[in-house]
């Protein structure tokens, strides 16, 4: 893998032991979840990850933005990264647990954490909380169809942002609409909201992660993956305009061929012969 001249800022030893198979959340005063020590093999300061068995991952913390290989979903920061190929993942996305038993986005039945999205398209594969596709990881309920990523995992049902001095309150899932626009991306658009019971203020739970992935702590703003229809769109207008650029050069380079044979032949523009004609 290809790296800058950063140094590397590799953390302190992580001798985590016996971690929990699912997490039991209760209420605290910190408004983020943290989750516990996924069960995986960590040697000092590098783990072994399922998703990854042929190489060590260590972790590391840095300013680019890079897409993590479990959740696709951007990222920047701390992570944990192959030092011999492009493997990352987010650091909450290494540490993902089995289960979340109890967590306030669904308290009434246990999340399992899956590693492939549900098969039968993106209609059927979007996040319950921020309404974007998922497309690796993903906390899933066996009993309904609620899912979200790890990422929306980590918020919880209050919000505070260092962009508002009030506490952020979830709205429920009905009234997380298109007619709220956020105080962060100043735009409409789907998936879960935060609003301020003091003030008209309100934040999409997509634009809450990136406070979450370490976009927001690294200055790295609308970064977005281009939709399939748009890409297709664009793709289809720019083939449109080569075309018609091509028939009116067609066009171009016909008029001026046709215009060097008269001359060669010895007419002038106006069909006329080309020779000299002395006045009397």
């Amino acid at each position: 893998m290809m790296m800058n001249n950063r140094t590397l800022k590799k953390t302190t030893s992580m001798g985590f032991q016996n971690p929990p198979q699912a997490a039991t959340y209760y209420p605290t005063k910190s408004p983020l979840i943290e989750f516990p020590t996924s069960p995986q093999l960590i040697f000092g300061q590098e783990i072994l990850h399922f998703s990854h068995p042929q190489h060590p991952l260590s972790r590391i913390d840095l300013p680019d933005l890079f897409t993590c290989s479990g959740c696709k979903e951007f990222g920047a920061g701390m992570r944990f990264t192959c030092q011999q190929c492009e493997f990352q993942l987010h650091e909450f996305c290494a540490r993902a647990p089995d289960a979340l038993k109890g967590h306030p986005f669904h308290s009434h039945h246990q999340l399992s954490f899956y590693s492939k999205p549900v098969k039968g398209g993106s209609s059927k594969s979007k996040c319950d909380i921020c309404s974007k596709p998922i497309k690796g990881f993903a906390f899933r309920c066996n009993a309904c169809s609620f899912q979200m990523h790890p990422s929306c995992a980590m918020l919880s049902t209050t919000f505070n942002t260092p962009g508002h001095v009030h506490t952020l309150r979830l709205l429920p899932a009905s009234n997380g609409d298109l007619g709220f626009v956020c105080g962060e991306c100043q735009r409409k658009r789907s998936g879960r909201v935060y609003h301020c019971t003091v003030c008209d203020y309100h934040l999409h739970a997509v634009c809450a992660k990136d406070m979450i992935n370490g976009l927001h702590d690294n200055g790295i703003k609308g970064v977005e993956k281009p939709s399939m229809l748009g890409t297709a769109a664009r793709l289809a207008s720019q083939v449109f305009v080569e075309f018609i650029g091509g028939i009116i050069e067609g066009l171009g380079e016909g008029v001026g061929q046709a215009f060097a044979q008269d001359i060669i032949k010895g007419k002038g523009t106006d069909g006329t012969s080309g020779t000299t004609r002395r006045t009397e």
